[in-house]
């Protein structure tokens, strides 16, 4: 798994994600224009930094995850030539409409937004689901308290559990060695055509 990260994440933090037989691949932000982030907060602004992987041109195929989801290496047998978007955020229509032409969305069960419980259940068939976006107010396991709004929801309660029991599970603990070679690094043309960027503190997207 190639990890990409932020100039701002701690050192310490690279090493555990190698321990874990992780690839680092430090990657520089990516800001949309001023005009259009006066209203956003400086965490979704730095979203469009994941439009980075598209550097990584060592590799034929990509399957994009947020560090909260489990494996769906599958997703590596789909044909080539297609670019498959499912939510990455605010990157989400800039990318469909890039590859307008080309892009294939995949099915609603790799991003199951939780508030679609509630909103329109009917359209969820759980047993299926292969990714949890974990993005409702007081829905991130780690800060799981119930006491936001719709958080008492029993398939909330259930995804955050199973959550817990995966994360808790030492027979998933990674037992090869450590990722200690650094990937080709070619110099690629990719987003030069933006100009370089300028990096601005902001939160870790980490």
């Amino acid at each position: 798994m190639v990890v990409a990260v932020l100039p701002d994440v701690p050192e310490s933090h690279r090493r555990l994600l190698a321990s874990q037989g992780c690839i680092i691949r430090e990657i520089e932000p990516v800001y949309p224009p001023e005009s259009q982030t006066q209203f956003a907060m400086a965490y979704y602004v730095i979203n469009y930094s994941k439009l980075r992987i598209w550097e990584f041109m060592e590799y034929q195929k990509m399957v994009y995850l947020d560090a909260d989801i489990e494996n769906i290496d599958h997703l590596f047998d789909l044909p080539d030539g297609h670019v498959q978007v499912r939510r990455l955020a605010e990157t989400e229509d800039f990318l469909n409409m890039f590859f307008k032409d080309i892009y294939k969305p995949i099915p609603l069960i790799y991003n199951l937004v939780l508030a679609m419980l509630w909103r329109h259940p009917e359209n969820v068939e759980l047993e299926k689901v292969k990714v949890v976006h974990y993005c409702a107010t007081g829905s991130k396991p780690w800060r799981y308290t119930g006491k936001e709004a719709n958080m008492d929801h029993q398939d909330i309660k259930m995804l955050v559990n199973k959550w817990w029991d995966i994360y808790n599970d030492e027979s998933l603990d990674y037992e090869g060695p450590a990722a200690t070679e650094e990937p080709n690094q070619p110099i690629l043309a990719t987003l030069s055509a933006a100009g370089a960027v300028k990096y601005v503190t902001a939160p870790s997207a980490a």
